[in-house]
């Protein structure tokens, strides 16, 4: 018998390891696992950080743990994924959210900083994953991956946009999924993308001031920009039953821009 809409959704019994996790879109998810029933680690770099998100997380009834990692480090990631694999017995979902970026123009961009957004953006989401494939997805035949890139990773900035290593390392991450979802099908793991436009977060603090949030959300159709509630139901649907036959896609949630011809 077909479950409910409510059975399908519903995340109860589930475990979830979501990077970045203290703060801006990587706290956002987190709160939509957890209220879908998840328990969950989350992980950032500083501990402070994460200890505020936890307590946060907690006052919604959210059974959470901190694990402080640097996910753009080979040697973090891999203690990372055997402390939350031996916290929550096992990872049922990975949201692969920790990110960098860096603003310059392409002809002067540092080499150094183009190693920085690809280390976390790319490597890190890789490393990751085929840490949590290792330990518990592959050997259970289980898993949800969702990897948020962007809908700059769809395509070039408006002018006054240069991003070339973060717009390179979303796309990346896009298509990196494609093939995982390929490879890892047979093991009955989903892989899918996010690709948020502009949310008001610390990462795109800077640029939302420099150019002015009425300015960037006109080139919404929806005429407005993301808040801390539009990307719990995508990432949700991705996570549970309800999405469990869509692999190797990546969706918008960024109010129309990435359907505006020229951007």
């Amino acid at each position: 018998m077909a479950r409910t809409i409510q059975q399908l959704f519903d995340l109860h019994g589930k475990t979830a390891l979501v990077t970045g996790g203290s703060r801006g879109l990587g706290l956002q998810l987190a709160e939509a696992l957890g209220e879908a029933g998840a328990k969950l680690v989350i992980t950032a770099r500083k501990a402070k950080d994460l200890e505020e998100s936890a307590a946060h997380l907690r006052a919604r009834g959210i059974d959470v743990h901190g694990i402080a990692a640097d996910c753009s480090d080979q040697a973090d990631i891999e203690r990372l994924a055997r402390e939350a694999v031996k916290h929550l017995g096992h990872v049922d979902i990975l949201v692969n959210n920790a990110g960098a970026a860096w603003g310059a123009p392409a002809e002067d961009h540092p080499i150094e900083a183009w190693d920085k957004v690809m280390n976390l953006n790319v490597r890190g989401y890789f490393l990751l994953s085929q840490q949590i494939g290792r330990l518990s997805m592959i050997p259970r035949k289980y898993g949800r991956i969702i990897n948020i890139s962007s809908i700059t990773g769809l395509g070039g900035n408006p002018k006054p946009i240069k991003t070339i290593a973060y717009n390179t390392s979303k796309a990346a991450v896009i298509n990196f999924g494609r093939a995982l979802a390929c490879e890892w099908g047979v093991h009955g793991i989903t892989v899918n993308a996010i690709c948020p436009g502009f949310f008001p977060s610390k990462m795109s603090d800077g640029l939302l001031k420099s150019i002015g949030l009425d300015e960037m959300a006109s080139h919404a159709p929806l005429n407005r920009l993301g808040d801390d509630e539009d990307l719990k139901g995508t990432c949700v649907l991705l996570a549970s039953d309800a999405g469990k036959h869509i692999t190797g896609q990546w969706l918008a949630v960024d109010g129309g821009v990435s359907v505006v011809t020229g951007g």
